[in-house]
């Protein structure tokens, strides 16, 4: 159906405008009339977002803190008790990002065309969640639509937070690596050739740490546009496997072994699952949409199978308890929790302390991160400094031989 600009007053006089689809101009006249406005100018316009290609959404994007901005804004207006079109309307009006700006519009023609609220936002899963989306959708049936934005805007910082502390603590770590990725090549690029010119006019032998050294000073200097196409190759096709099921399931499972690391995505995939279902629990939805709705939130295949079978497990009448038991992933917390919130009828708040628990492991572990991943980069940096010496100290050891023979 076409669109069509649109100006109105409503019985207090006060003007608004949007754009809202319609068979016809009075067609679109008439739902007006019938939502209380006056129309003053109705004309045909052209698609709104619609026109924004994929490509264009790539260059667009709407971060966490602008969609925290947005909630709290709509949480707080609902609760004074203005209407969701004039909400939405005020909201746009603040809204820096243009972009978003012009979904907030969207979403009210769609409103103004007879859609809800969660239908409307339906359209934008890069920017509002299964989770967001399923959440609105309960706070609307139950009509607490404001209580559902403070719990959503509550989940939202806490996921906010912890991606802030993660980065924080990483900050040096990655400082650490990306240093030692530049000066590692630097060094066989400028360093190693120049003592080997020295050897070589003793026709000394070169041990095997100052060949492999060459060698790859080799490569980087006369291969390098095939060093960086075959590297290129191997992006594309690890991000290809990891992007299947196998590979993802592999890769997930990866990132739950390593060292240090694994202990603390386990951690933060079961602080997510115990908050998003607590959460979606309390706002009425029904256990197995709650846990199909978590499944794809969690970030992690390994655990996402897991809740897989728990689902299965419930709809073949067995409790949660059981079958979480059974995929021997969930620590025993967890287990007891869900099974004493099974028995009293209060597992969304049971939950919401093991995940306050968990988060409480995870600012403990992301606090001392520095100091659990130090003896690694220690001995990642001194091996590559002992090979660089051997490369260099060696060769004279050999030429000393030789001036002595």
């Amino acid at each position: 159906m076409p669109n069509f600009r649109y100006k109105v007053r409503d019985k207090y006089g006060r003007g608004s405008a949007g754009i809202m689809e319609g068979e016809s101009g009075d067609a679109v006249a008439l739902r007006l009339k019938h939502m209380g406005y006056t129309p003053t100018l109705i004309e045909k316009a052209g698609p709104g977002l619609k026109k924004f290609n994929s490509l264009a959404r790539v260059f667009h994007r709407v971060n966490s803190e602008e969609l925290i901005v947005f909630t709290n804004q709509l949480m707080t207006l609902q609760r004074a008790g203005v209407p969701i079109l004039v909400s939405l309307e005020s909201i746009s009006e603040q809204s820096n990002n243009h972009y978003f700006k012009k979904i907030i519009d969207e979403i009210s023609r769609d409103i103004e065309a007879g859609k809800s609220f969660s239908e409307a936002i339906a359209k934008f899963p890069g920017v509002f969640s299964d989770v967001y989306m399923n959440m609105i959708r309960s706070g609307e049936a139950a009509g607490i639509l404001d209580s559902i934005l403070q719990r959503l805007a509550t989940l939202l910082e806490n996921e906010q937070g912890l991606a802030m502390k993660i980065k924080q603590a990483t900050r040096y770590p990655l400082l650490v690596v990306a240093s030692i990725a530049v000066a590692f090549p630097m060094a066989v690029m400028f360093i190693i050739p120049k003592f080997s010119a020295i050897y070589a006019r003793f026709n000394a032998g070169l041990p095997l740490p100052t060949r492999m050294l060459l060698g790859m000073h080799s490569i980087l200097s006369h291969y390098w546009p095939l060093a960086i196409v075959g590297l290129f190759i191997f992006i594309m096709a690890l991000k290809y496997f990891i992007s299947t099921s196998f590979g993802r399931a592999i890769w997930d499972g990866i990132k739950l072994k390593v060292p240090v690391f694994g202990q603390l995505n386990l951690k933060i995939s079961m602080s997510r699952f115990c908050r998003m279902t607590s959460v979606l629990s309390a706002s009425g939805i029904p256990i197995i949409n709650t846990l199909e709705i978590v499944k794809g939130s969690v970030g992690n295949k390994i655990i996402a199978d897991s809740i897989e079978h728990i689902i299965e497990g419930i709809s073949e009448g067995e409790g949660m308890t059981g079958s979480m038991k059974a995929s021997g992933l969930f620590p025993s917390i967890v287990l007891q929790m869900v099974k004493i919130g099974e028995e009293t009828g209060k597992i969304d708040e049971l939950l919401m302390k093991v995940a306050d628990y968990y988060d409480a492991q995870i600012e403990h572990t992301i606090a001392n991160l520095t100091v659990l991943i130090e003896p690694f980069l220690i001995f990642i940096m001194g091996m590559l400094v002992l090979i660089l010496a051997l490369a260099i100290f060696l060769p004279m050891w050999s030429l000393i031989s030789v001036f002595r023979m």
